[in-house]
């Protein structure tokens, strides 16, 4: 394997940012479902950071909504808000999210890194790095994790990343194709 060396892109994310993150998440959700302004809370770093994010909603394991940004030129702290509130409400392969689910919904953020332009499987790590195509008009993302929650190598994940994008398990390899790897920092409830 012939990883590309990165630079870690979350230096200043540690367990506090995460937690912080987390119940912002659960504070919009909670918010919304009160029908009232989220409670103000001091962010840190958050406020300052553009970073794109996904927020995952399971309840008893079971996915009930996945939305994010792959990029953001709002704060790490706004993304995750409004993506909690999407992820819930929005995504189109659930029901929302109801009032009553909202104490039994497991909540996880997965920060993202900047897109890196890779060619193969050997220039990504699985459980690190998620990946994004672009090809023949269509894209797709997968998050790092969903490659190690299914017991994926890094063949398989290429190919589960093109047939999300609606293409074929071999669409990485096409010459216009846009293959990218990004960091993930994953935070969960």
């Amino acid at each position: 394997m012939t990883h590309q060396y990165r630079p870690d892109p979350f230096p200043s994310l540690g367990q506090a940012e995460g937690l912080l993150l987390l119940n912002l998440a659960r504070e919009a959700l909670a918010a919304h479902f009160d029908g009232r302004p989220p409670r103000k809370t001091d962010m840190g770093i958050l406020e300052d950071l553009k970073m794109g994010a996904f927020v995952t909603l399971k309840k008893g394991g079971m996915l009930k909504g996945c939305i994010g940004r792959m990029e953001s030129r709002e704060s790490l702290a706004q993304t995750v808000a409004q993506m909690a509130l999407a992820a819930a409400l929005v995504d189109p392969r659930f029901p929302p999210v109801t009032k009553e689910e909202l104490p039994h919904i497991e909540i996880e953020v997965t920060v993202l890194g900047p897109l890196v332009p890779i060619r193969g499987p050997e220039d990504f790590r699985i459980g690190k790095d998620g990946l994004f195509i672009v090809a023949l008009g269509r894209s797709g993302v997968l998050l790092p994790q969903v490659a190690v929650e299914n017991g994926w190598d890094s063949l398989a994940f290429l190919g589960h990343v093109c047939r999300k994008a609606g293409l074929d398990e071999g669409a990485w390899e096409h010459p216009h194709a846009r293959l990218c790897a990004f960091a993930g920092k994953v935070f969960s409830s």
